[in-house]
């Protein structure tokens, strides 16, 4: 996401390179490159001109200390700016009531039935919420199904009317029913149009009325850019909602719409959907979204997602074995699964500080694990808890059986040998310095072996 938008912003910064002090002039030529490309990245005009003139403001005549060069001074500078631009700091949704009732918002076509089940699974297992789905779009019959199926995939139940045409009397029924049988989370997707139109829009304030929903949702495709700013302001205008849902993020997206649509409307983005796994959504965090737009990585992100999967139980499981060299291929393949659990690889990898910009070009993908995994898999279940036994007669039928080469068998089981013995001289070590020197020998004895 935003990679064009990154890298138009860096070639912008590149202007001040080598300048001891920002003037004017050089203020001048740079800004107006950031204007091109936050243009170019179908930023709202008067947000780009306003969002310039902040910066120029902030910017010009200020003194390098601290051995701080102009064009770091003026990424600090472009970074306070674009995160006050997307609202400063994380919107959390209102989950007060018994149930919170959350009610989706959009045109067709925005990804608001799937953002439904997206927002569900996630506080269903972030939150520990008991989430019923309500199926309220009553002029799509493959929104109901898709909605069923959603609900199945995480087993989330879904509240349907067979027959009944009118929407605020199936949004008030299936609150019932959530109240009768204890869930205390309620999300109902409504229909969308293709184009805002009077019938819809007195329709959804109908049930906005008759719900009374802790949150309003307003969903829509972030890749159709001023267009959904266009579209959210009418909306909002109507509706006044609570937040935005920005959907698409990890397509061909210029980013205008999350830089433009809290200025316009003035309410929060509070998620932020990246892919079209159920797993693939976030909670907007201004300041991140900045750093990942300049390149800077978002290792809080990054964090969060580690800390929702963390399971305390089986991190000491885990330790145990791993101090007792009993770390076997099972275990190996259950972190692959928690990895690819976090998202696409790429898009973690790019949450590292410094780490984005280098791999701008580099294809990386989940199927990176697919050899791995093949040759896991052909393994018996003996031989995945016996490493040792791994003679080269077994190593020959692993190698056909997953389809790769005895070389390719060989450096894996290499390589996860070594990561053992690391691992469990990790934990074995009671003093950090030793600890530390012990696994920097240890990555040094791998490198060489892999060169």
């Amino acid at each position: 996401m935003f990679k064009n938008l990154s890298d138009r912003l860096e070639r912008s910064f590149k202007i001040l390179k080598g300048e001891g002090r920002i003037t004017e002039i050089n203020i001048a030529e740079t800004l107006k490159d950031v204007r091109r490309a936050l243009l170019d990245a179908d930023v709202n005009y008067k947000v780009a001109k306003s969002f310039t003139d902040t910066v120029k403001q902030k910017a010009l005549g200020q003194n390098v200390i601290n051995a701080l060069k102009p064009k770091e001074l003026m990424v600090k500078i472009v970074h306070d700016e674009l995160t006050a631009l997307m609202g400063g700091v994380e919107a959390p949704l209102n989950l007060s009531g018994n149930p919170t009732v959350i009610l989706m918002s959009g045109l067709q076509g925005s990804g608001k039935t799937t953002f439904s089940g997206k927002l569900a699974k996630k506080l269903k297992s972030a939150k520990g919420k008991r989430p019923l789905l309500v199926a309220a779009d009553v002029y799509r019959p493959a929104a109901i199904e898709q909605l069923k199926v959603l609900g199945e995939s995480i087993e989330v139940p879904v509240y349907t009317e067979e027959g009944n045409k009118n929407p605020v009397e199936i949004a008030l029924n299936g609150i019932a029913e959530a109240k009768r049988l204890h869930y205390d989370l309620v999300v109902i997707d409504t229909a969308g149009r293709l184009a805002v139109d009077e019938e819809m829009m007195n329709e959804i304030e109908s049930i906005k009325r008759a719900v009374r929903p802790q949150e309003t949702l307003f969903v829509v495709d972030s890749m159709t850019g001023q267009d959904a700013v266009n579209t959210a302001r009418e909306f909002n205008e109507r509706l006044d909602f609570d937040g935005v849902v920005l959907t698409k993020l990890d397509g061909d997206t210029r980013g205008g719409a999350a830089l433009s649509i809290r200025s316009v409307v003035e309410k929060p983005i509070k998620y932020i959907g990246t892919g079209e796994k159920l797993e693939d959504i976030q909670e907007f965090n201004p300041e991140g979204m900045a750093s990942r737009i300049l390149g800077m990585g978002d290792i809080v992100e990054l964090a969060k997602r580690a800390q929702e999967l963390y399971d305390q139980k089986e991190a000491e499981r885990l330790q145990e074995k791993i101090k007792k060299n009993k770390f076997d291929f099972d275990d190996f393949l259950n972190q692959i699964n928690q990895i690819k659990k976090m998202g696409n690889i790429k898009e973690l990898a790019s949450m590292i500080p410094g780490v984005g910009k280098m791999i701008n070009d580099i294809d990386i993908d989940n199927s990176a694990f697919k050899s791995i995994e093949a040759i896991i898999h052909s393994m018996t279940p003996y031989e995945r808890h016996n490493p040792e036994v791994l003679n080269a007669s077994r190593r020959q039928r692993i190698a056909k059986g997953s389809g790769t080469s005895l070389q390719a068998v060989n450096k894996f089981i290499k390589q996860f040998d070594d990561t053992r013995k690391m691992m469990r001289a990790a934990s074995n070590m009671k003093n950090p310095m030793k600890m530390m020197n012990q696994l920097k020998q240890a990555q040094a004895q791998m490198g060489k072996r892999f060169r």
